[in-house]
């Protein structure tokens, strides 16, 4: 038969990932309504394989596979093979994911789906090999049969009939709303989640679950922390802090040069899945930061800072903005050995040799730092190689060596500092120069979090990365924000992520430095948030706009419009809406936010009570709604260092500061640049007292009286707990 398209088209693409397949004999298509048009045209089915650029296994797939000849002639022969980017059409993905996950119980990347001609799956999987392994079909021959059964009238009868019932079924589970509720849901549920999580806690490692892989869940972490300081009790503290240290101490954390990888496979946090994301090493930073402030323990300041720094370094746009990913695979240092000095090998960056350790460091420093990292032969990865951990404490290197603690922490810092630079000498893993809205978002509200903590450095880096994608990414004549940049190609609209999580750190950002062009920008993302997502009719905001609407899928190639109710790597889009509305909600005069935000809670309140572990940023929305936050209005030019200082050091989880001027006509100022005719509740009647800046706390929907000295407000707060 004639081949349904005639050449590979991603060479037209920006995305990393899909110029990654552009050389492929198999001829891919960029998702869209042209590739289904040929696939009805000829009367072929859809192969659609979803990646990202830094996906270990989708590389493996892809050199097995998609870079053959023969298995390429029997796609194009066969099927309209489409490449999806994950990361640049979220909406793509998690519909396809949810049939994966609906049908076999899970699912990953590479996805692999089988479509009709109008887009709905019939069979999907994740990784094949090119033979029969175990379980697993050999690719060409799964090729071979679902192309004979497409052929054979009856049987692509019931191939059409079972796309029909898993597509019905994933509209159920993504679309469908049960109306909104009289009710929100009851208090304690945070308790309840806590609680949840401390059930699936590894007593010994840390983290959830005992056995690999392992996966961070900081918004699990967090759950812990909030539990802890609100009730007092220290098995829900230690759950915290015994996954903090197992992962900042094992090779999932970068222990050379800072940053976390994606995952460990083991139990033990040692061997990490290589790729390091931006999204983990914003959610992780955040979580750290409070168990620093909850304990005291500089560690934690320490791997926040680290990671951020890594972030800084090898992730950002010289103008401000975040890169999205750095691979997992890179080319071997010299003198590892391989056949091949091209081949790009997992985790090879990272890992290290006994030899390599002694041709950058002298005695005793080397065998200091093999004995801290557990450097040995053997090793603990592939090919006789070590990933480091800290393995042995700075006490017993000190005791076996001879020198003080004191001693042995300046000289393993040093050469931690040498070894790192000799890294530098090494092939690095390629990157994934896409910047895009939502993870920037994420990324931007961890360094406005981390600058009152650890240096307004931090802050100005969140403010450079903000102005960034405002630049960049934001029409503010329409109020369009659009998804992705890279090299100057922008790619759009956004979704709701985009608008969610950058509002949220446009609104870090003005809490963090009280800049109130920062929290315009968050009360217009807010604003283009509602009118784009939200519908009324059925209480809910969904992840992508209305079908027809201007959207990435305007044409409704999409069999389904999702909604985003759980947190999995990143948080769920849903809660964070509803938990950003609902504090963007005291800078408005009416209460359209504060609606929103109910109706959202309400409509999933049955979904939310039984299931709050797997619904965190919900929870939080739901209880912030239901009992409100701690509220610390500052009325003066600037928060004093002192109370700057007092305010870092404390432990006040989903907190808000908010900054106003300290005099009514500064205050019109404000106003006039927010286009609000008064002043919203969370300003109104705060000025300075006696030219002094002024603290007024809230919680609980009861304020305290002003007061000209932070301590004396806080310790209001205090006594009502």
């Amino acid at each position: 038969m004639s081949q349904p398209t005639e050449r590979n088209r991603l060479d037209d693409e920006p995305s990393p990932y899909l110029q990654q397949h552009a050389d492929n004999p198999v001829n891919w298509q960029p998702w869209g309504e042209e590739a289904f048009e040929l696939a009805r045209e000829h009367d072929v089915p859809v192969f659609v394989s979803i990646g990202y650029s830094s996906c270990h296994w989708c590389h493996v797939m892809a050199e097995e596979s998609f870079a053959d000849e023969e298995t390429a002639t029997l796609l194009n022969e066969s099927f309209v093979p489409v490449k999806v980017d994950r990361e640049e059409r979220p909406d793509v993905d998690s519909t396809f994911m949810t049939v994966s996950q609906l049908v076999t119980g899970g699912g990953g990347w590479p996805l692999s789906a089988w479509c009709t001609p109008d887009g709905k799956p019939f069979y999907v999987g994740t990784y094949f090999p090119p033979e029969s392994r175990g379980n697993r079909p050999s690719f060409p021959g799964l090729c071979r049969r679902i192309a004979d059964s497409w052929r054979d009238p009856e049987q692509r009868a019931e191939m059409e009939n079972r796309a029909e019932q898993w597509a019905t079924s994933a509209r159920d589970e993504l679309e469908s709303t049960p109306g909104p509720s009289s009710e929100s849901p009851e208090p304690g549920l945070l308790d309840e989640a806590a609680a949840a999580a401390m059930r699936s806690t590894d007593g010994e490692h840390g983290g959830f679950g005992t056995s690999g892989p392992k996966f961070p869940m900081p918004g699990r972490v967090d759950l812990l922390l909030r539990a802890a300081a609100r009730s007092g009790r220290g098995d829900l503290l230690d759950a915290a802090t015994r996954t903090l240290d197992g992962m900042a101490s094992g090779g999932m954390y970068d222990q050379i040069g800072g940053g976390f990888h994606r995952y460990a496979v083991d139990r033990s946090w040692t061997i990490p899945h290589f790729e390091k994301m931006l999204y983990d090493n914003a959610e992780l930073p955040m979580v750290y930061l409070d168990g620093f402030r909850l304990t005291g323990d500089p560690r934690y300041a320490r791997t926040a800072s680290e990671s951020l720094t890594f972030l800084e370094r090898e992730l950002r746009h010289p103008e401000g903005g975040f890169f999205s990913t750095l691979d997992a695979r890179s080319r071997q240092p010299s003198g590892r050995g391989g056949d091949d000095p091209d081949e790009r090998v997992e985790g090879a960056f990272y890992a290290w040799t006994p030899e390599e350790v002694d041709a950058v460091l002298d005695e005793p420093a080397a065998s200091m730092a093999r004995a801290r990292y557990g450097i040995r032969s053997g090793g603990n990865f592939e090919r006789g190689t070590t990933i480091p951990t800290l393995a042995a404490d700075v006490a017993s290197i000190a005791e076996e060596h001879g020198f003080s603690i004191e001693d042995i922490e300046e000289r393993l810092a040093e050469a931690r500092v040498a070894l790192f630079d000799a890294r530098e000498d090494r092939s690095r893993p390629p990157r994934d120069e896409k910047v895009l809205a939502a993870w920037n978002g994420r990324a931007i509200s961890a360094f406005a979090a981390a600058g009152p903590v650890l240096g307004e450095t931090y802050a100005d880096l969140a403010v450079d990365a903000l102005e960034f994608c405002r630049e960049r990414l934001y029409d503010p004549e329409t109020g369009r924000l659009d998804r992705r940049w890279i090299d100057g190609d922008v790619a759009g609209p956004g979704y709701l992520d985009d608008y969610a999580f950058l509002a949220r750190g446009a609104f870090d950002v003005y809490a963090a430095t009280g800049d109130v062009e920062a929290l315009a920008f968050a009360l217009e993302l807010a604003d283009g948030l509602v009118s784009e997502f939200y519908d009324a009719d059925a209480g809910t905001i969904y992840f992508t706009r209305e079908p027809g609407a201007e959207s990435a899928d305007a044409n409704g190639t999409l069999f389904a419009r999702p909604q985003e109710f759980a947190d999995r790597s990143t948080p769920s889009s849903l809660g964070v809406a509803a938990d950003t509305l609902a504090i963007l909600d005291g800078f408005r005069i009416d209460d359209r936010f504060q609606s929103v935000a109910e109706s959202v809670v309400r409509t999933h309140s049955d979904r939310i009570r039984s299931g709050p572990l797997e619904h965190v940023s919900l929870v939080r929305a739901a209880e912030r709604l239901e009992s409100g936050s701690v509220e610390i209005t500052i009325a003066a030019e600037a928060v004093p260092d002192e109370w700057a200082s007092t305010l870092a050091e404390r432990y006040l989880p989903g907190s808000v500061i908010a900054l106003r001027p300290p005099t009514a006509a500064g205050l019109d100022e404000w106003l006039d640049r927010l286009d609000l005719p008064e002043a919203p509740p969370i300003w109104k009647g705060r000025d300075a007292e006696d030219d002094a800046p002024t603290v007024y706390v809230c919680e609980g929907f009861t304020c305290s009286p002003p007061r000209t000295d932070i301590d004396a407000a806080l310790s209001w707060l205090d006594g009502r707990n």
